[in-house]
């Protein structure tokens, strides 16, 4: 188990070893309101819930809160500060599955993930991951984001021309 600060290496021959277990917790990222600003602009989702702190503290909870996928976008964050997968040639993120936001995440919070790998399937070529992200906000008391992540881990890529 990894806590932040030291990622779990994992061969990628010793990957199924990892099916049912607990990785660790990631470290307390803060979402600023430019986070939310930036993912704003980028996606076409400028939601006053989001982008207008003033119009936001009359709302239904009183200050701007992240989109839900800004939260789901994290994802690749916290799993590469937790996991390092030595011996794979590619890294696809595949998917999503099972995606809930039981709770609003509000901007300055504080939030990290717990990260799980449920499942590990042998695919043609490698394995396909699930990871269990639990998104938990500082002094909050429910999750503001659970969601399985499907990655697949290639010995070599798809295609690729064999080594030389």
């Amino acid at each position: 188990m990894s806590d932040a600060g030291s990622p779990v290496v994992i061969e990628l021959a010793d990957l199924a070893g990892w099916a049912g277990k607990t990785v660790g917790h990631s470290s307390w990222r803060r979402v600023t309101q430019d986070d939310v600003d930036t993912f704003a602009r980028l996606t076409g989702d400028e939601q006053w819930i989001h982008v207008d702190p003033e119009r936001a503290k009359s709302g239904p909870f009183g200050t701007t809160i992240a989109h839900g996928y800004f939260t789901l976008a994290l994802s690749t964050e916290f799993l590469y500060e937790l996991v390092t997968i030595e011996g794979a040639g590619m890294i696809l993120n595949y998917g999503s599955d099972r995606v809930r936001y039981p709770s609003p995440l509000p901007v300055d919070s504080m939030i990290r993930a717990l990260v799980e790998i449920p499942t590990v399937t042998s695919i043609p070529g490698g394995f396909q991951v699930v990871y269990r992200l639990t998104y938990e906000r500082e002094g909050g008391t429910k999750p503001v984001c659970v969601a399985d992540i499907l990655f697949r881990y290639y010995e070599s890529g798809p295609g690729a021309a064999p080594p030389s």
